[in-house]
């Protein structure tokens, strides 16, 4: 069971997972655990699965994902019959208005939809994945010269649950640099798996690059795979100017994380995440919204 805070509602919430039968055997059982080391945690599972995905015979998903998940229709771009295979409705876009952006200069929005932890002051030697397990961020992204530049700074860290939109954007007016790839596995993101799986963040396949804001300083922009997820899609243009709310990029199907570091003193989060975040509770944002201030 996992419960989240709903700000919108205002109260706690339990997610709905999409493959919770799954995930539990998967990460609980020993016979499970064996599968994932020999299979579901490499490409070709994923690769395949996104094959299918990506197939005619994956129309059929469609209906039942939204049926079962209660994904409202009247937010998507272009019709549910316009869809030609399972990737193209998990991919879809949605019209603007339901994705409203904060364009405040001050304002730090969230780069898209998913439930959030934040974590002020850090030491990149002993970033939290879950109570009792941490990792670092030069494994993460394998350079130690550029992860000192973070030390206290700000970590967020979003998850993105099958039934969220998977597109993600940028945050800040700026320029982005190139994609720095990370070859690895594809562990569920899910929290079932996080608390399973050491360092899991440092094991799965992921892509970074530096965002060169205008407000809030240099930022680590993090795209972590997971299970399932066929690719990480690129598409923004490397050094070309970018503004607050654009498309970076989306997932293929699968659940996925967004992690994004500031350097000290750039940010402020808002105090609701934090709290929630001290106490355990990922905290359910969309993409737009505000999560904090520039410092």
């Amino acid at each position: 069971m996992i419960k989240y805070f709903n700000r919108q509602t205002n109260s706690y919430e339990i997610e709905q997972v999409a493959g919770d039968k799954y995930l539990q055997w998967t990460y609980s059982s020993p016979i499970g655990m064996k599968i994932l080391e020999l299979i579901i945690k490499k490409k070709i599972f994923s690769s395949m699965y996104g094959w299918f995905c990506e197939s005619k015979l994956s129309r059929s998903k469609i209906q039942k994902f939204i049926d079962e998940f209660n994904i409202s229709e009247d937010e998507f771009s272009n019709p549910k019959s316009d869809f030609k295979n399972f990737n193209n409705f998990f991919t879809r876009k949605l019209v603007q208005e339901a994705r409203p952006i904060n364009y405040n200069k001050d304002i730090l929005i969230s780069p898209g939809d998913g439930r959030l932890l934040a974590y002020e002051n850090i030491d990149i030697n002993k970033l939290i994945q879950v109570k009792g397990l941490t990792y670092n961020l030069i494994d993460l992204i394998q350079n130690k010269k550029l992860a000192k530049h973070y030390s206290n700074g700000t970590c967020i860290i979003l998850r993105l649950c099958p039934t969220d939109y998977h597109r993600f954007h940028f945050i800040d007016d700026g320029v982005c640099d190139e994609i720095h790839s990370i070859e690895g596995s594809y562990y569920s993101v899910n929290p079932i798996a996080l608390e399973k799986i050491p360092k899991l963040f440092c094991e799965n396949k992921r892509e970074y690059t530096i965002l060169y804001s205008k407000n809030f300083g240099d930022i680590i922009y993090i795209d972590v795979g997971a299970t399932c997820v066929g690719s990480i899609i690129q598409t923004y243009t490397p050094f070309n100017p970018i503004k607050k709310g654009e498309e970076k990029g989306y997932f293929k199907f699968g659940g996925s994380t967004i992690i994004l570091f500031f350097e000290k003193n750039k940010i402020k989060i808002d105090s609701d995440i934090i709290e929630h975040t001290k106490k355990g509770f990922e905290t359910k944002v969309h993409m737009g919204e505000k999560i904090g201030l520039k410092s």
